[in-house]
Parts: structure tokens; C-alpha cells; sequence
């Protein structure tokens, strides 16, 4: 039995469930955790066979069959974690993942250690995730923005400082947002701070506000962005133009939780939560001295990557309805649509710009249509010419080049209108089968959904 000082109330104050094995695989200590997620007394397990707390498991059945731990085998193979479901005495289900390490050899103490970690709450944030098509903002149903919702969702619940990284027009301002609003903050204030558009003189004093006096100009005293935003979260946008200068004391700020006004000697408490972000390589900056390396790693406990629109294609049918149904809400009275072929132009197009880009497409073609639905030719023509581009390469089908080039900016209009189809069932199967809760949930109008369903017979 495992007795050393301290050791019981340090692995009862651990998330983690643990199980102590001897090599005949019996338990020999076990923490309040794992009593807890297998639903059984500590007295109870004590001194049981292993295998015997997750019956009808494959771990088990294996552990069984081989007549040794299957987790240590595996940890040896190098498959550290397994996930399994183990129901416990009460009947009630539980996700839990699993995986051993080995203890040094010593018949006093327990030949190896199975840790435990409840997987609920993570199987929860993935189910809300998987079959969103909007969170705040942002509007996506591929891989990667199942993903991001999952992890935004995740991150909303902890306090910690953010750093989003990505592209220009990728939406990072989106994320903030969504964190926010699923934050326990949502009620606080959100206040946005554009690093790059204060010049060094005048960045410190948006920040962290000034006394009266304190330079040329202010007559008055005024409060900065870090105390408007008290009790609620501040964006710091494009965090990699702030200058050394102002690095210093948004550290002291991060580490303290207070500020000093310019021209002030008084200090101020201020409780804020943090979002950074930035396309540039903060890690390379660093690397160069351009960046503080405290600042940096106090402000990357949470990084969330926002992915490029290259990199989302499939997402594209989805957002430029949602972005034309919300430009037609603007412009009461006109109807317009996008075609199949002006479809297959946005999937071809590589997106320098990100999803910025596709709005500037988009009031480009609503300003340039002259009729009811948006062609290919109605495009920016930077649009229009890797269209072209696309057209060519496909009646030559004689060079390998030629063939890659397509593959590589080119989704097939089938693939595309089959995962347009496969979105519209969703929304539908999510409301109920009400069309116009359906339209609202996709960003189009009722007139544009009836039109979609029944092109795809879904009428």
C-alpha cells in the first residue's frame, strides 16, 4: 500500500483519476478522481482485479486474453492513449481516456500507475461543434471551422490570455468576438484597440489612459481602452506593431492587473481579459529582438490559429450567401442570387485577400449585375481570369502541369453543389423542417432557400 507523506492529499487534488497497480494487476491505491469517474467506493476498489472496473471494454477483454496490462503493452508500442466508454455500477456511461506508465521496481510500491481523465466535457464541446454552421459571427462547416468552433468554445470557458494567429482578412476579429460572447464575460464590455493605427506617442495614452496635464493638448483627464473594457475583454488587434516601449508595460499590466495613467503616480486595478492577435511570426520577431519573449509567452497560453479561406473551399457556398443575404438586407427590395458559375469561379480562386476579400468580390458583383442573378462575368476580373484560367487548362488536357494546376484551385461543381445540397439538409434537420428558420440559420432569404431546394429536388 502506497503511504508516503503528503501523497494521499496530493493525488486527491488531481483531475486526473489513478489507479495503482501491483503486477498481478490488482489496485493497490486509488485517488478520489478515479472513485469518482468509475462511480465506486475507495474501499471498494481496493485490492480488485483490474480488468474487472472496465467490463465490456476492449481494454479489458484484451487485458483478459493476454493475462497482463494491454495499457502498458501499448504505452511500450508506443500507443500511449486509449479512449473507451466504461459504464459504471449504476448504469450511467462515462468516456474516459486512458493510459500507464511504469513505476520504479520496489516491492513496497505499485508496479505501474493507469491514469483516467473524463472525457465529457471535451465529447460535449465536440457534439455543439460539429454541426454548427455559425458561432457569433463567423459561418463554416468544414473540418477546420468544426475545429475552430470546438476550440473557441473551449477557450471561452478559461480566462486565460489568447493568441490568434492568421492570415489578414481571415476573421481573427470574428474569433474575438465569439470568445467573448460565449465567455462568462459576455455581459462585460468588448473594446477593440488597432495597435497599428496609433502612432508610438500616442498608443500608450489609448491604452492606459491620461491625467489632465499630462502632455500638450489634454485639457481633461480621460480614462484608456484597458479601463473602458473593466469586468469584460480587450482585443489588442495586430499586437506585433506595438512598439518595445508600450511591450513593457502591457507586461506589467498582464502580471499585475493594474495600470498607471500617463502624467499619474496612482496605480489602478483593472480586471480584463486578454485577446491578441496578429498575422505576423511572433516567434521569429522574438528571434530577432523585435518582440519581448516574456510578453509573447505570457500572452500565448491559449493559442487559437484562424485558418486561411484557401484552406476552407468547401465553406464558400455558405459564406457568400450569408454575405449577399446580409448585403440585400442593406438594399431592401433587390433579389439576387448567385449562380452555379459564378459559384465555381469563387471555389477556383486562391483567396489572397481571405474572407475580406470575398465581401469586396461580392459588393463588386452586387454593384455590377444587371439582372436577378450573379454570373461569373458580373466578377472582379482577377476572378474572372483564374476562371478563364481553369476553362483553358480543362480543354487541354494533354499536360501533367495542367492537370495539377486544376486539382489544385479547382473543386468540381458536382463536389460543390453536393456539399451545398448536404448543408441545406442539415439546416432543414436543425430547425425542423422550418424553411424560413432554416434561411435565417443559413444568411439567406426565404426566396433563395426555396430556390436552392429545389434545384437540388428538396422541395
Amino acid at each position: 500500500m502506497i503511504s508516503l507523506p503528503g501523497l494521499r492529499q496530493f493525488l486527491d487534488n488531481l483531475e486526473e483519476g489513478i489507479l495503482f497497480l501491483d503486477q498481478r494487476r490488482h489496485v493497490v491505491a486509488i485517488n478520489e478522481a478515479a472513485s469518482r469517474m468509475l462511480g465506486q467506493n475507495h474501499d471498494n476498489i481496493l485490492d480488485k482485479l483490474c480488468p474487472s472496473l472496465f467490463q465490456g471494454t476492449a481494454c479489458a477483454r484484451s487485458c483478459e486474453k493476454g493475462g497482463h496490462c494491454s495499457l502498458m503493452k501499448n504505452a511500450i508500442q508506443g500507443k500511449k492513449i486509449q479512449d473507451l466508454v466504461v459504464q459504471r455500477p449504476d448504469g450511467t456511461l462515462i468516456p474516459l481516456r486512458m493510459w500507464a506508465m511504469v513505476l520504479p521496481t520496489d516491492e513496497r510500491l505499485a508496479y505501474c500507475a493507469v491514469v483516467l481523465r473524463d472525457r465529457t466535457h471535451e465529447m460535449q464541446l465536440e457534439e455543439a461543434a460539429r454541426d454548427r454552421l455559425r458561432l457569433g459571427g463567423l459561418v463554416g462547416h468544414s473540418g477546420v471551422m468544426r475545429d475552430l468552433f470546438r476550440q473557441i468554445l473551449r477557450a471561452a470557458a478559461s480566462e486565460a490570455s489568447i493568441l490568434l494567429t492568421g492570415e489578414s482578412g481571415s476573421g481573427k476579429e470574428l474569433v474575438a468576438r465569439a470568445l467573448h460572447e460565449n465567455s462568462s464575460r459576455a455581459k462585460g464590455p468588448y473594446v477593440r484597440v488597432h495597435c497599428a493605427a496609433f502612432p508610438e506617442q500616442l498608443l500608450e495614452g489609448e491604452l492606459f489612459g491620461h491625467a489632465r496635464g499630462a502632455f500638450t493638448g489634454a485639457a481633461t483627464a480621460r480614462e484608456g481602452r484597458f479601463e473602458a473594457a473593466h469586468g469584460g475583454t480587450l482585443l489588442l488587434d495586430e499586437i506585433g506593431e506595438v512598439p518595445m516601449s508600450v511591450q513593457v508595460k502591457l507586461l506589467r499590466v498582464l502580471q499585475e492587473h493594474e495600470i498607471e495613467r500617463l502624467g499619474e503616480n496612482q496605480t489602478r486595478k483593472v480586471d480584463v481579459r486578454i485577446i491578441a492577435a496578429t498575422h505576423r511570426d511572433l516567434p521569429a520577431m522574438v528571434s530577432r529582438g523585435e518582440f519581448r519573449a516574456d510578453l509573447y509567452y505570457r500572452l500565448r497560453v491559449l493559442p487559437l490559429h484562424v485558418p486561411a479561406l484557401r484552406e476552407r473551399k468547401e465553406d464558400i457556398p455558405l459564406l457568400a450567401s450569408s454575405m449577399l443575404a446580409d448585403m440585400l438586407n442593406r438594399h431592401p427590395g433587390r433579389d439576387i442570387q448567385l449562380s452555379n458559375e459564378a459559384l465555381d469561379a469563387l471555389g477556383a480562386y486562391s483567396w489572397p485577400g481571405n474572407v475580406r476579400e470575398l465581401v469586396n468580390a461580392l459588393e463588386y458583383a452586387m454593384v455590377h449585375v444587371d439582372g436577378t442573378t450573379i454570373l461569373a462575368r458580373h466578377l472582379p476580373p482577377e476572378i474572372q481570369e483564374t476562371s478563364r484560367l481553369i476553362a483553358n487548362l480543362q480543354a487541354d488536357d494533354t499536360p501533367a502541369s495542367a492537370s495539377a494546376l486544376v486539382q489544385r484551385y479547382y473543386r468540381a461543381p458536382a463536389q460543390q453543389a453536393g456539399q451545398e445540397k448536404e448543408t441545406l439538409m442539415l439546416a432543414l434537420k436543425e430547425t425542423g423542417g422550418n424553411k424560413a428558420a432554416a434561411a435565417e440559420k443559413l444568411g439567406m432569404s426565404r426566396t433563395t432557400l426555396w430556390k436552392r431546394l429545389k434545384q437540388y429536388g428538396l422541395g
